[in-house]
C-alpha cells in the first residue's frame, strides 16, 4: 500500500486548518503558502473532504474552510479513506462481505485480514488532535534544544 500525495496533503491541509481556524475560516491561499502546496492541488482535495463530512466550506468575504467535526473526532483513517478510497491490501477485502469464491479455501486470506485490521486499527487510532499535539511537542522540544543560557 502506498499513500499518494492526495492523502498526505489532505492531512497537512487539515492540520493547518486545525491550527489556524480559531473561530473563523482558513483560506486555501494561506494554507498553500504555509504548507508549500499548490492551491490548485488543494482545490482538488477539498471536495473529497467536504463530501466526507470532514471539512465545511463557507462563502463570502471571510469565507474559507473549517473543520466540520472536532479534531479529536477526525482520524487519519477517515482522511485517507476519503482521499485514497479503501485501505484494503487486497481487493477481496474492499467490501464488508467477502464475495471471493476462493475465500473459504484461500491459504493466505488470514494474512491480508490481519494486515488490514492492523492498518485500520493504527490509522483510526490517530486523530488530527494527536497530530497537532505531537507537532506542538516537537516544536517545543526543538525550541528547548535551542534555548541557550550564559
Amino acid at each position: 500500500m502506498k499513500i499518494s500525495t492526495k492523502g498526505r496533503y489532505a492531512l497537512r491541509l487539515l492540520y493547518d486548518i486545525e491550527l489556524n481556524q480559531g473561530d473563523g475560516c482558513v483560506s486555501l491561499n494561506d494554507v498553500s503558502e504555509r504548507q508549500g502546496i499548490s492551491k490548485k492541488y488543494l482545490e482538488q482535495i477539498v471536495p473529497m473532504l467536504t463530501r466526507s463530512g470532514i471539512l465545511r466550506a463557507s462563502r463570502g468575504n471571510k469565507g474559507g474552510y473549517s473543520l466540520a467535526r472536532k479534531p479529536e473526532d477526525v482520524t487519519v483513517g477517515d482522511v485517507l479513506r476519503a482521499t485514497e478510497g479503501s485501505l484494503a491490501p487486497v481487493s477481496c477485502l474492499e467490501f464488508e462481505q467477502n464475495d471471493c469464491p476462493n475465500a473459504d479455501k484461500c491459504p493466505t486470506l488470514f494474512i491480508w485480514e490481519g494486515l488490514y485490521s492492523a492498518v485500520q486499527t493504527y490509522l483510526d487510532g490517530i486523530s488530527l488532535h494527536d497530530i497537532a499535539e505531537r507537532a506542538g511537542k516537537l516544536d517545543a522540544d526543538e525550541m528547548a534544544d535551542n534555548d541557550y543560557c550564559i
